[in-house]
């Protein structure tokens, strides 16, 4: 399988201006009508570091929806570690195959695997990749998107019609700022990185 890397490393300086950090989530983002998905982060000692509420776009993206919805209900986002953090540009995680700490975690491989579930035909829209939006990572193919998906810390406007857009932080932006950052020389790889404790759609 193709490494499930957002983007090549000769473009990641586009996305690297510095930005300010915000007290509760990002200015007009409302609640949309897709589901929520509610991410609880811990950093490497399991100490807990704070909440994300995600809003999914189903009306734009519904198979990507659908695959992030059916992963949180099962459980198998549970453990996995943001393994790609690059300052100024996106936090990457969602490596269910290979990110997993308690089940089949491998430092070498993680980002590189995603889940029996098969990958995803492209959903492209207008969605801009602004702070806070939220994108599946893919490998080289457009239609190879399956578990993995980040968040921006940024704008990203070289992104924007080449990654399926799945949503936007309603809340807890503060912490993922706070999410740790990994080595810009290796293309962002966390040491000892942060993990997602528990991710669940929110209630209806």
């Amino acid at each position: 399988m193709w490494n499930k890397l957002l983007v090549p490393a000769l473009v990641l300086a586009a996305g690297a201006a510095a930005h300010p950090a915000l007290a509760e989530g990002l200015p007009g983002v409302t609640d949309g009508p897709g589901p929520n998905l509610v991410i609880e982060v811990a950093d490497s000692k399991g100490a807990a570091k704070g909440r994300i509420v995600l809003d999914l776009y189903n009306d734009k993206a519904p198979n990507h929806v659908e695959r992030l919805v059916t992963l949180a209900k099962s459980g198998a986002y549970d453990g996995v570690v943001f393994h790609r953090v690059i300052d100024g540009f996106m936090a990457q995680t969602g490596d269910v195959e290979f990110g997993d700490l308690e089940d089949g975690y491998d430092a070498r491989r993680v980002g590189t695997g995603g889940s029996s579930l098969g990958d995803l035909p492209a959903e492209f829209s207008r969605e801009r990749f602004a702070r806070g939006t939220v994108g599946m990572a893919r490998s080289q193919s457009p239609n190879s998107a399956n578990s993995q998906f980040f968040i921006m810390f940024a704008p990203a406007p070289h992104l924007e019609g080449s990654y399926t857009v799945v949503g936007t932080v309603e809340s807890g932006m503060e912490f993922v700022d706070a999410i740790k950052r990994g080595d810009q020389r290796q293309n962002g790889v966390v040491a000892d990185p942060d993990r997602i404790v528990s991710a669940r759609i929110a209630a209806d």
